[in-house]
């Protein structure tokens, strides 16, 4: 049987899951553990690989199926061709692909830092709460600096990836 990609709403994924496995229906949410920057810490844990997404195999022999499907709550459409919203299987290879890589336990980290000219909140340290502009980044050092006007004069911080929060 083919496989579908199925679009759900933001942090959805799990709870789609559970109620197309509820309506019998076979799904795949590939997972993968990832480390997040705390504070002062490392944290793992198990995230969805494509977010927003999951696999459905099933036939669409009639539209009933596609109809239960995207009734569904937390579901937003099923991938496909736009002009007449046919869906379009996901070839076996890709899923096989899918399913590989999760087995060999790649270690993925999970980042998303502020780039060059974007706003960014500093987090920690003795300017927590403030807000700037990174002017400057080393994102394999995990070094930032960033731009704060005080009194309409601008001061360059040098901070830590986990002392920021892209805004």
């Amino acid at each position: 049987m083919p496989w579908y990609v199925v679009h759900t709403k933001s942090r959805h994924e799990y709870k789609v899951n559970e109620s197309l496995v509820q309506k019998n229906l076979t799904t795949f949410l590939p997972e993968i553990e990832v480390w997040s920057k705390r504070k002062d810490r490392k944290k793992k844990f198990k995230t969805p690989l494509f977010s927003s997404y999951l696999f459905v195999e099933t036939t669409f022999d009639d539209n009933e199926k596609k109809l239960d499907i995207l009734k569904t709550k937390g579901v937003i459409r099923i991938l496909g061709k736009k002009e007449n919203s046919e869906p379009i299987p996901v070839p076996n290879k890709a899923i096989e692909a899918i399913k590989i890589f999760l087995n060999k336990k790649t270690e993925v980290f999970s980042l998303q830092y502020p780039q060059v000219g974007e706003s960014a909140r500093i987090i920690s340290g003795p300017f927590a709460g403030i807000e700037g502009t990174v002017v400057k980044s080393d994102f394999n050092k995990e070094m930032f600096v960033i731009s704060i006007d005080i009194l309409h004069r601008s001061v360059a911080v040098k901070m830590e990836g986990f002392q920021i929060t892209k805004l």
